[in-house]
């Protein structure tokens, strides 16, 4: 009778127990992970995600789940992308990969705490109320990448003093567009240089945006801070070395991947903030309490080798102001 009775026990509890698993499975917070790029590219950010996530007790898996979201470039898919994680009952969206993310996100839900990597001032476009108090369910990181575009112009112009005539390589699918273009078009009106734009939806594309800055024998290169471009960065740096075109970039991933020349906030700062930022809100936070973080760095990178390739010779005085050199 004892033995029945342990082994209906034993049974017993083995049936319960993938029930139980089952619970605290469901328990488990979930974090919604939108990108309007690719996985591949964004590895190493995705990491700086993860890290911050850790470094506050929070371990895929674990604690935690993370469902992902790409885009895969083609920024139409962004709505239902962010309507499926509100359909999933997220606890909160990272919605990374540019404001045209960010906006998605934003309009899927007005209670899901959403978190922004803006590259344009976040409270122009209606992210949020203010920096220190953002109100609403979004915050994040603001890295005014779209406003840096008239220091890239002048860093181009310190370099190649001979330069005339400047290419900017868009994506006008971006919502960002339209005002980083406008930007620099005074920049480049004020500086008695002639911008023409070349255009590129997707990675199909960027090779003939390259011909055609050719075709009209542009002395210089300005690449915008669009998402898509920076998800196909090995690619753009290899067409600038093929078209003997000097560029400058928005991000130093662009010099560490062959680039000339890059200025700007660091984009891994900005996705460790995103994890952060993820953190405390699981913990409880309100993403109105929460500031928008701004960069306080902006960093110069020169590949030196890149120089090289285009016969081109870094002044010392440009040299003394990097932040770093990419031998």
């Amino acid at each position: 009778m004892r033995r029945r009775c342990f082994i209906a026990l034993l049974v017993g509890a083995a049936a319960a127990w993938p029930l139980g698993a089952r619970a605290q499975t469901s328990a488990m917070p979930v974090i919604g992970f939108l990108n309007s790029a690719s996985p591949a590219p964004a590895a190493p950010l995705v990491a700086a995600f993860h890290q911050a996530l850790q470094r506050n007790g929070y371990t895929k898996g674990r604690n935690v789940a993370i469902e992902y979201r790409w885009a895969e470039g083609r920024y139409d898919r962004l709505r239902g992308l962010a309507d499926d994680l509100v359909n999933r009952k997220v606890a909160v969206i990272a919605a990374t990969g540019g404001l045209v993310t960010a906006q998605a996100a934003k309009a899927a839900t007005s209670t899901i705490p959403v978190l922004f990597i803006a590259g344009f001032d976040p409270v122009q476009e209606g992210l949020a109320s203010s920096i220190n108090r953002p109100g609403g369910n979004a915050t994040g990181v603001g890295v005014y990448t779209t406003e840096l575009g008239r220091k890239r112009l002048e860093l181009l112009r310190e370099l190649l003093p001979g330069v005339a005539k400047v290419a900017m390589l868009v994506n006008p699918h971006s919502i960002s567009t339209a005002i980083e273009r406008r930007d620099l078009e005074e920049a480049a009106r004020l500086a008695g240089l002639v911008l023409f734009v070349v255009e590129a939806r997707a990675e199909s594309e960027l090779e003939k945006a390259f011909v055609e800055a050719a075709a009209q024998r542009a002395g210089a290169l300005i690449v915008s801070a669009d998402a898509l471009f920076t998800s196909r960065r090995s690619q753009i740096t290899a067409l600038a070395a093929q078209h003997a075109l000097p560029a400058s970039y928005p991000w130093p991933q662009y010099a560490d991947a062959g680039g000339l020349m890059s200025y700007g906030p660091s984009l891994t700062w900005a996705y460790e903030q995103i994890g952060e930022y993820s953190s405390r809100i699981l913990q409880g936070a309100k993403p109105e309490d929460l500031p928008v973080q701004l960069p306080t760095k902006f960093e110069l990178v020169f590949n030196l080798k890149a120089a090289k390739s285009l016969d081109l010779a870094v002044p010392p005085f440009l040299l003394a102001r990097a932040h770093r050199v990419v031998e």
